[in-house]
């Protein structure tokens, strides 16, 4: 990588860095672009060499910061995870990803606000930075791995996923309708479910 293109990488990541400060402390609505450049320190063009808007800076940086809750967690369960089942991998990662936003309560909120799937699909096939894992590569090897085959693998994420992330939200942040580490058996036994339904059937 040339010097231009370190720099140019500086700055992105700067406006990466400033807009996620102020999305998680003054909010998405109440930041604006000048916010965002005036203490990045570029000129206001230079973010739309980056970035087409403030919603594109705020899609890139859920993809970013989700691949970085995805590749923590991989780099943290190790060579253990080759040795797993199929389901206790998928739930290990996210046991590991809900202990993660756990101590990073802002992140939580930014992510479960910003979220769709759209863009966990982008954030998972498109990395942001060159520090973001390629996900899709690690899902389709365990999709693989997986002893039966899997029919409809988006559709199963995609249900894993909406249900983590809708019951796991007010548990971290309120203690609602119990604490995380009371809600986790059901979720994992609920994940379970989704996964065993899908299954034995192939491809």
């Amino acid at each position: 990588m040339g010097k231009v293109d370190i720099n140019k990488k500086i700055k992105e990541n700067s406006l990466l860095k400033t807009a996620f400060e102020f999305f998680t402390t003054k909010g998405f609505s109440k930041t604006s672009i000048t916010d965002i450049v005036n203490k990045a320190g570029v000129a206001k063009g230079t973010f739309y060499l980056y970035f087409k808007d403030k919603y594109d800076i705020r899609n890139k940086l859920v993809s970013h910061k989700s691949s970085q809750l995805f590749k923590n967690a991989l780099s943290d369960l190790g060579s253990k995870l080759e040795e797993l089942p199929f389901e206790e991998k998928i739930i290990s990662i996210i046991d590991n990803i809900l202990n993660q936003l756990s101590e990073n309560q802002s992140l939580l909120t930014f992510i479960s606000k910003n979220l769709s799937w759209g863009i966990f699909k982008n954030a998972i096939t498109s990395p942001v930075s060159e520090d973001d894992i390629d996900f899709s590569s690690v899902y389709n090897k365990m999709l693989e791995d997986a002893p039966k085959g899997i029919k409809d693998p988006e559709i199963m994420l995609f249900m894993i996923i909406e249900l983590v992330s809708s019951t796991c939200y007010s548990a971290i942040l309120y203690n609602e309708p119990c604490t995380l580490k009371v809600l986790k058996p059901y979720l994992y036994n609920s994940i379970k479910l989704i996964i065993s339904q899908h299954l034995g059937s192939g491809k």
